[in-house]
């Protein structure tokens, strides 16, 4: 029998994405929005990147996502539930790496691990702790402090982190920025073996465009606000690019696939011509 009764909000919101951003807005001078209108979806395991100048607001809608600041207009959405505030079920890695110093790796995961889930003994804390760390090959740092550890061991860390807590979604804000080249190769390839492994959905900023064409299903591409001759235009999301290289993909093999030049070029294209303010094609 078919039913008649109307689909509630929540189920709508499920079934239309596991994230839903709805008219996103955010405004620190009245009548300038740094971004307006922004409304995005995204499924359950999906990875999506966010690519854009300085100044174009990446970072403040990625706390939004995260509940750690307030539209200005807008809503979101997750897993048919609004999100009003910071939640374990959001797990943030951010750019610095953010451990506390007085603790081991050990005791900086296990403390997560122990907020996520109050009620678990002891052994229980430390064998998630210990997964984890091993997924990202830190096994023998573990008790070691983050003065002890390099720059890449301490983001592992953090990812690590992250995915003990096992959160409903990722928020990584260019976690991988401050790395050299060759330790953020090698990360970014753990990195997208971790969410193949796991299945996790994952919201990046990132402004390198070959890290967003490795890691992401879909790509965001942002405009900065600018003013002209009709007034004032608020940034936002330009063009939605999806990925369709092979998921197979690796760092080192990434240059020999087919397509992949044609989608870099449009990538920066876009930031050349289109994203800026004032920019103008070649």
């Amino acid at each position: 029998m078919k039913n008649d009764l109307p689909e509630s909000a929540g189920a709508a919101r499920q079934r239309a994405g596991f994230l839903q951003i709805e008219g996103l807005a955010k405004s620190f001078i009245a009548d300038q929005a740094v971004f307006a209108d922004v409304s995005f979806t995204l499924e359950r395991g999906e990875f999506v990147c966010i690519i854009g100048h300085s100044g174009c607001g990446k970072t403040t809608i990625l706390n939004v996502l995260a509940g750690l600041d307030q539209a200005s207009a807008g809503q979101v959405f997750m897993d048919g539930r609004e999100v009003a505030g910071p939640s374990l079920e959001r797990g943030v890695v951010f750019q610095s790496h953010a451990l506390m110093p007085w603790l081991t790796v050990r005791k900086n995961i296990a403390f997560a691990v122990a907020s996520r889930w109050p009620g678990w003994p002891a052994a229980q804390v430390a064998a998630q702790v210990e997964k984890y760390i091993a997924m990202v090959g830190l096994s023998a740092a573990i008790d070691k402090k983050p003065a002890q550890l390099s720059g890449g061991m301490k983001q592992r860390v953090g990812i690590a982190r992250a995915f003990a807590i096992e959160p409903k979604m990722l928020l990584l804000d260019e976690p991988f920025g401050a790395l050299d080249a060759l330790t953020r190769g090698t990360i970014q390839d753990e990195l997208m073996a971790i969410v193949r492994a796991t299945g996790q959905t994952v919201f990046m900023i990132t402004h390198d465009v070959d890290e967003a064409i490795l890691l992401a299903d879909r790509i965001l591409l942002m405009t900065n606000g600018a003013h002209s001759a009709s007034g004032y235009v608020a940034g936002g999301i330009g063009e939605t690019v999806i990925n369709t290289l092979p998921k197979t993909r690796t760092r080192a093999g990434l240059h020999h696939i087919d397509g992949y030049y044609a989608l870099r070029n449009h990538i920066v294209d876009f930031l050349i011509e289109r994203a800026r303010p004032g920019a103008n094609p070649p």
